[in-house]
């Protein structure tokens, strides 16, 4: 762990003080959720006269800067194929162009964005399943995340974004579902990345996408992004502009109500949403001879083409104060396949989030998340099969719960601290196909952390 921790901050102290001295930093801006992306860090429950504001030594200039580091560990004290502990942490450098002010292009602007993640997985490691439980492992090198050009039109009415850049942080997410570490709730439900090729950040590719507000909480989205399985290779950095080995695209959509506190006391969003995959992946089950390919050790047959589609929402059921943003909210979400051949069958997810706690923690949270993974008769039959042949019974689970209890603690206006606890139902044996017996179900203490180096930055200056 120890070595973890010093590696990170090494790279983190190294791309920290690049990001000061450039001169015209290649940056960019915090998307609305994060699919693994660190929330810009809330202020604290003091007055605001007393906060010092966040470093943008750019901002007169049109150009909004953004670093910060969030780290993941993650132990297993119990349950699993074997006991172990795993760090992961990702530094994240970005900045926004408002090229209205720059070059009087109204509505226009330029997000830019470059990680850099380090670390193990310990779900891989010890647990023996493919859902993380360090949501921010994944893409483990330096690597453009965002390159995008972004147009506002009809008044702010159509908001058109194109460039390098993931589906996951456009659609599918919600800022509630980050408050969480495991992957199968932040920064999306885990069932689209199993079922679809659905780009996840940071591995960028083509993409455009268009939002469309048909009223003022009504709204109707939509996006095309490029599926290549280059963009997925450990190897790849994100800055190679080829679509050589692009096998097809994957078009998502969502039409969703929804409210904020400017226009309703419990705001509440209500989304129906899918995708169409026209792609190619590997089938669950089958190799390229018509085998089950776990056991022939051929390579998987390829398929293409998939559907899927999901409802969620969230609603804020408590405010007791009018003029705070304190109070309970629940979310939840549904999605099953509606074509092709797929790991999971349904997804099913349902938590709760509180916001402020105690007296004078008004930006701290406490949250509880319950989500069930149905694996498909695909999979149930892939995974019996290596069990069988390995010299073990059939009698496999088929449903995945994870589950996840975390409290967000807001340290002033650049730190967050998020200790957590997880359990975990009928391990899959994705990372141990041959295991002859059921991975006991695994104890998980986590400890999630996010520091806003401008709010740092600037409380120091200040």
């Amino acid at each position: 762990m120890q070595r973890y921790l010093l590696r990170a901050g090494c790279r983190a102290s190294a791309i920290g003080l690049a990001f000061a001295t450039l001169s015209a930093p290649a940056l960019a801006r915090q998307v609305e959720d994060g699919a693994a992306i660190p929330p810009a860090s809330e202020a604290p429950a003091e007055p605001a006269k007393a906060q010092a504001p966040a470093w943008q030594p750019l901002a007169d200039e049109g150009i909004t800067l953004s670093l910060s580091y969030t780290g993941e560990a993650a132990t297993n004290v119990s349950g699993g194929i074997r006991r172990d502990a795993a760090y992961a942490g990702q530094v994240y450098v970005a900045a926004d162009f408002d090229m209205d002010r720059i070059a009087g292009i109204a509505g226009g602007a330029i997000h830019v964005a470059i990680t850099d993640r380090h670390g193990e997985n310990l779900a891989a490691n010890a647990i023996g399943n493919n859902t993380s439980v360090q949501e921010i492992w994944g893409t483990q090198n330096t690597h453009l995340a965002i390159l995008t050009w972004q147009q506002k039109l009809l008044d702010g009415a159509l908001d058109i974004e194109a460039g390098r850049s993931q589906a996951n942080i456009h659609f599918l997410n919600s800022p509630l579902y980050c408050n969480f570490q495991s992957n199968s709730a932040c920064g999306n439900p885990t069932f689209v990345f199993k079922n679809s090729n659905f780009t996840y950040f940071p591995a960028s590719s083509w993409m455009a996408h268009a939002k469309l507000a048909l009223t003022p909480k009504v709204w109707a989205h939509a996006g095309v992004y490029e599926v290549n399985p280059d963009r997925k290779r450990p190897t790849d950095h994100g800055f190679n502009p080829s679509i050589k080995n692009a096998t097809g695209v994957i078009v998502p959509w969502e039409l969703g109500y929804g409210t904020d506190f400017s226009n309703d006391a419990r705001p509440r969003h209500y989304i129906l949403g899918g995708w169409f995959d026209r792609g190619d992946y590997t089938d669950p089950l089958r190799d390229d001879q018509g085998g089950v390919a776990v056991v022939s050790g051929r390579p998987g047959a390829t398929r293409h083409g998939r559907s899927g589609i999901y409802f969620r929402f969230d609603q804020m059921l408590t405010r007791p104060d009018p003029l705070s943003e304190r109070g309970l909210s629940l979310f939840g979400v549904a999605m099953t396949n509606l074509s092709g051949r797929v790991e999971e069958s349904r997804y099913l997810e349902l938590g709760l989030v509180q916001t402020g706690t105690f007296a004078g923690r008004d930006k701290d949270t406490i949250g509880f998340v319950l989500n069930d993974q149905r694996f498909s008769d695909l999979a149930m039959a892939r995974m019996k099969a290596a069990r069988v042949f390995a010299g073990g019974t059939d009698g496999i689970a088929r449903h995945q719960y994870m589950i996840e209890l975390a409290y967000g603690a807001q340290m002033g206006p650049a730190i967050r601290l998020s200790p957590n606890v997880q359990y975990i139902v009928h391990p899959d044996q994705s990372s141990v196909p041959f295991r002859t017996r059921d991975i006991p179900n695994a104890w998980v203490l986590g400890f999630k952390f996010t520091v806003d180096a401008n709010a740092l930055i600037g409380r120091a200056l200040h």
